[in-house]
């Protein structure tokens, strides 16, 4: 997109989450409340109602971006809205953890401010853990954000709107520390979407026209220095509306929750490794679901590849596995890496949740999703 034509989509979406949308039902779709089969902890869950119900009342996610082993980090939240994720995180920090929240819409900001003294009451906070800046995520730095000063950076259904993702990610990526994660959800298609669409204000602003082809995100992930995209939980976005559908063709589309991390150049990643996960992280007592294809169970042996044991070794997971060395030729004489589930890695989220349907497996919205009370 041209200058001219980046600042005319940030000016719409401003103007749509500031004036237009002022509760989760004005939603015209289906992709700002569609959530994967994730299932939230007891603990998590529980921190849901301690949320002021205006926050509650203005969340527009399409995932879940809770992960795991927060206290006392340092989290940056993009496109932070009303604060809902903010302050869930917060609490899971606790007073020795830090949340930036950072969002460009004034009507947003004033409702996240807003509650910032309730929120530090709830959970028993002598002092706030949280705040909430005016900037673009294309512009970390001009908001005041430092480069290699946040252990893990969310966000829910924000990124899809930018007109530069490109930047989005590359911000992203200095704003990190070295092992540092980018968790997020958000909206992505199964091919580029058509031109057309993407000049319609409304779906646009409901994270539909904006969505990257699943492909690219993949190729400026490898560019920028990123591990591979991995796949936590995927979900299908129905679109039902047959004005969309002439507008939008055949492109189909998907909420996804990724996870990525900074980490050196390849020729200085760690020896695929042998890991045992020790139970120790709060709330993941038994196992961690770390993405699609790896859950660590506590005391098991896994074997995971050079990316993957280095991820494990460089971020806030490195006390929290035991790594042993493997056998230079292992499975029928391959290579370490060869035979690690991560090295046949599903990158395709449409093949993967193709695959869970063959299974029988149909994944469901997880609890307190869209402000429903009675499950938390």
């Amino acid at each position: 997109m041209s200058t001219e034509e980046g600042d005319a989509v940030r000016d719409s979406v401003k103007d749509y989450y500031g004036k237009r949308l002022q509760k989760t039902e004005d939603l015209e779709l289906k992709a700002c409340t569609v959530l994967s089969e994730y299932r939230m902890p007891k603990f998590v869950r529980e921190v849901f109602s301690l949320i002021h119900e205006e926050v509650m009342a203005r969340y527009y996610g399409c995932g879940l971006v809770v992960p795991e082993k927060l206290n006392g980090m340092r989290v940056l939240d993009l496109g932070s809205g009303s604060g809902q994720d903010c302050y869930v995180v917060s609490k899971l920090v606790g007073e020795k953890g830090f949340v930036t929240g950072i969002d460009m819409t004034d009507e947003q900001l004033d409702i996240a401010r807003k509650h910032i003294d309730y929120h530090t009451e709830k959970f028993g906070y002598s002092k706030p853990n949280v705040e909430f800046v005016k900037g673009f995520i294309e512009k970390l730095g001009e908001a005041g954000i430092k480069e290699n000063s946040y252990d893990i950076i969310i966000s829910n259904c924000v990124i899809n709107l930018s007109p530069d993702k490109e930047a989005v990610l590359r911000e992203a990526y200095k704003t990190l520390k070295v092992g540092g994660e980018l968790f997020f959800s958000d909206v992505y298609a199964d091919c580029r979407v058509p031109e057309s669409a993407r000049k319609h204000e409304v779906l646009w602003g409901e994270c539909i026209s904006g969505a990257l082809w699943w492909k690219d995100l993949n190729s400026l992930a490898a560019e920028i220095g990123f591990s591979k995209p991995r796949i936590v939980t995927a979900a299908e976005i129905p679109i039902e509306k047959e004005e969309f559908k002439k507008i939008l063709g055949d492109a189909r589309f998907v909420s996804v929750t990724y996870r990525l991390f900074k980490l050196p150049p390849r020729d200085q990643f760690k020896d695929s490794r042998l890991v045992i996960y020790n139970g120790e992280i709060t709330g993941y007592e038994k196992e961690i679901i770390f993405d699609h294809k790896f859950t660590f169970k506590k005391g098991d042996v896994v074997q995971v590849d050079s990316e993957l044991s280095t991820i494990l070794q460089l971020s806030r997971f490195q006390d929290e596995f035991d790594f042993q060395p493997v056998s230079k030729k292992t499975c029928n004489g391959s290579a370490p890496d060869s035979c690690c589930p991560s090295s046949s890695l599903t990158e395709d989220p449409f093949q993967y949740l193709a695959d869970l349907k063959k299974k029988g497996i149909v994944p469901a919205a997880p609890c307190c999703s869209t402000g429903d009370k009675g499950c938390c």
